[in-house]
């Protein structure tokens, strides 16, 4: 006997609103109906506004957080629906960008959301949301952009009589980018004013020269405003930073403390670097030592002499006396006054740590003792029998330097601004126009004076960072004239060269990259 398989017929019913034949469900609806009747994006807008700042290219986070966010990247995204008020009342499937102009000032985002309309009824839907995006500026660039909204002030200051230090400093901040957050920079009578909105970052800068250089530094705090219903306040913080009065090249005489502390040094020694500590060096026995930061706030101390008393001498007879130290050997050396060569017969006598460099026939900078008078405790309870009359430094090389003008290389300099006219009292405007140009021979001397000093020291050079020097010839057109400029004189490729003098090889230059707007003919 064959039986047949019953057929399961499913039921269908009418749609209430439209008539067609659906399968039963809650709502008595078709899909298309339910659409129709129900809007699950009610309560989402379809337009909002995000608030872009265009100097430091950040984002609004209500209700005060800007963040830097980048076109079509996730954080973006996130802060596009974070602006959406009614998503949280459905469910996000899925949600991503559709992509318009980046000039457009528009963004547009897709979503695919779902939410139960009727019992055991999920209905899913796609709509897009475009976003305007609104220009204004965030609170740390209106306090950069307006004056005197700084909140912390870093004053750092050298009693010296160059600024050879800053423009190492300088460098060594370039180098390290450390004045990233600064907001303006201004220079000062014996320094720099460095500008912060910020207490945190000026502190960090503090650290920052406490690790280079030997500094004591003094924090002071100034009452702004209070308010006592909130019991908050608003304050400026300046911290005043002094660095050590010591330079490379300088003649110290130590306090007969300070030399017994240091493994009983000779007093009169040379000052022949300057990192985080005071490096000294007897120039008589190439002893070495180092003061450290705190030892010499506790027992402070001047310098002897400075680089700008150094006399040039004529080197006649140099005698090694085989006691090396790095790259520094003993010797005896004999010299005369250039001033006085071919004057009087007077020599000198100086024991000096550069017997490694110098020849009969060079010429050499150093310190005049026999004529020079020092106003110095120190100095005046040493006995002048055991001190030789002439110390010596460095080898000069003016003449040589005069002829090769012409550098290779370059570096790079931080934007400051001018200190205040109210600080600089003048009578006249022709006083205080001379007095700007001494200032600027001064400083352009100075200046000078630090480029010789890197192409003579390589360990010098390390801690910078040198540019490379164009070397094409430029030409210039205007409408009216030409003119054709050439970075290296052609002349001088002529000139012979020397092998003594020192030089910067090419392999410690960086490549300077500059941006110009060539216009298209």
């Amino acid at each position: 006997m064959q039986y047949n398989n019953p057929v399961v017929v499913e039921p269908s019913i009418l749609c209430c609103q439209c008539g067609t034949a659906i399968a039963p469900n809650p709502s008595n609806m078709c899909i298309n109906c339910i659409r129709n009747e129900v809007d699950i994006t009610e309560g989402i807008p379809k337009q909002a506004v995000l608030l872009f700042c265009r100097n430091c290219e950040r984002y609004l986070q209500p209700p005060n957080i800007w963040i830097r966010a980048d076109l079509e990247s996730r954080d973006l995204l996130a802060l596009c629906l974070k602006r959406l008020k009614g998503l949280s009342k459905v469910r996000l499937i899925d949600a991503g960008f559709i992509w318009t102009e980046p000039h457009s000032r528009r963004i547009k985002v897709k979503l695919t959301i779902q939410k139960e309309v009727f019992t055991s009824t999920i209905l899913q839907q796609i709509f897009e949301v475009e976003f305007t995006v609104n220009y204004q500026q965030c609170t740390d660039c209106t306090r950069v952009m307006a004056k005197n909204t700084w909140q912390a002030i870093v004053q750092v200051r050298q009693k010296v009589d160059h600024k050879r230090t800053f423009f190492f400093l300088e460098q060594l901040i370039l180098k390290h980018n450390a004045h990233k957050d600064t907001i303006n920079i201004k220079e000062a009578k014996d320094g720099l004013d460095f500008f912060y909105s910020h207490r945190s970052n000026a502190i960090k800068f503090v650290e920052f020269l406490n690790a280079i250089v030997p500094i004591k530094s003094k924090a002071s705090e100034q009452l702004i405003s209070v308010d006592v219903r909130n019991n908050t306040s608003n304050s400026k913080f300046t911290y005043s930073v002094e660095i050590v009065p010591i330079c490379k090249d300088d003649l110290i005489c130590l306090p007969v403390k300070v030399a017994r502390s240091l493994g009983n040094i000779s007093s009169l020694v040379l000052c022949n670097r300057i990192g985080n500590t005071i490096h000294i060096m007897d120039p008589n026995t190439l002893a070495v030592s180092e003061i450290t930061n705190a030892a010499y706030w506790r027992n402070p101390f001047n310098s002897l002499a400075t680089i700008k008393n150094l006399v040039e001498y004529y080197v006649l007879d140099v005698e090694q006396l085989r006691v090396t130290r790095n790259k520094f050997v003993l010797a005896d050396i004999q010299v005369i006054r250039s001033s006085d060569f071919g004057r009087n017969d007077q020599t000198f006598f100086a024991r000096s740590h550069l017997g490694g460099i110098l020849k009969p026939g060079d010429t050499v900078l150093g310190y005049d003792l026999l004529t020079s008078n020092f106003n110095d405790d120190n100095f005046d309870t040493l006995d002048r029998n055991n001190i030789h009359d002439v110390i010596l430094i460095k080898k000069s090389y003016s003449q040589k330097r005069r002829k090769n003008k012409q550098r290779n290389w370059k570096l790079k300099s931080l934007e400051k601004s001018g200190g205040d006219d109210d600080d600089e009292e003048m009578t006249t405007v022709s006083k205080k126009k001379q007095q700007q140009k001494q200032d600027v021979n001064k400083m352009d001397q100075d200046y000078e004076m630090f480029l010789q000093d890197l192409e003579e020291d390589p360990e010098l050079r390390q801690n910078i960072n040198l540019y490379k020097t164009s070397t094409t010839t430029t030409t210039i057109t205007t409408t009216t004239t030409t003119i054709t400029t050439t970075s290296m004189d052609i002349d001088n490729v002529t000139e012979e060269n020397d092998d003594d003098f020192p030089e910067v090889g090419i392999e410690e230059l960086l490549e300077d990259l500059t941006l110009e707007d060539r216009s298209v003919t």
